[in-house]
């Protein structure tokens, strides 16, 4: 068993900074924020910080894309819904202003630098590589599912879908989009 040394971390920090920084991406986009300006928001110290994250991509990550509710799997007691509830979430989290804000920045740099890119995506690597893996495998079993499908390439086609879908459409991700979108995956699912 290791014992920490020195004070507990104080949690209030922590959500203060993640407060701030969902605000500030809304008001200042992700190019022009700053680790000190998210301190000076939340009422703490760049150190302070720096003792949490590694960086602003990291803070702005965690910040966006909380891992809590939105990220847990769905179980509507189907395939088809599991998969629009998923692309629903999906949409739910991209279309935030923080999300829309901080986007474009965390995808160049998430692509200029690999560590970056595998350290931020381990974030959710228990929801990919044994929640869903683990529920493909099972639809896979049932005769649902090609065995050939997975994790990966469910998260890869919703999330991918929905980028650009934000990027190119003017209008809007409306139910009928979700809609239409988990058909779509679904029916690629199949066995």
């Amino acid at each position: 068993m290791t014992a920490e040394i020195g004070r507990p971390r104080d949690g209030r920090i922590d959500v203060a900074v993640l407060r701030a920084t969902v605000d500030l991406l809304a008001e200042t986009g992700y190019a022009d924020l700053t680790v000190d300006a998210i301190a000076r928001r939340a009422g703490t110290s760049k150190p302070a910080i720096y003792r949490r994250w590694p960086g602003k991509a990291h803070v702005v990550h965690e910040a966006v894309f909380p891992a809590g509710a939105a990220t847990e799997l769905p179980d509507t007691g189907s395939l088809a819904g599991d998969v629009r509830e998923m692309v629903r979430r999906t949409v739910a989290v991209l279309t935030t202003p923080a999300a829309r804000a901080a986007l474009p920045g965390l995808v160049a740099e998430m692509a200029a630098d690999r560590a970056l890119h595998a350290a931020l995506l381990e974030r959710f690597s228990d929801v990919l590589s044994r929640g869903l893996s683990e529920r493909l495998a099972a639809a896979v079993a049932r005769g649902e599912v090609r065995p050939a499908v997975s994790a990966a390439d469910v998260v890869e086609a919703m999330a991918g879908m929905t980028f650009l879908a934000l990027i190119t459409r003017a209008d809007g991700l409306d139910d009928a989009w979700v809609d239409r979108t988990a058909e779509f995956i679904t029916k690629g699912l199949r066995a």
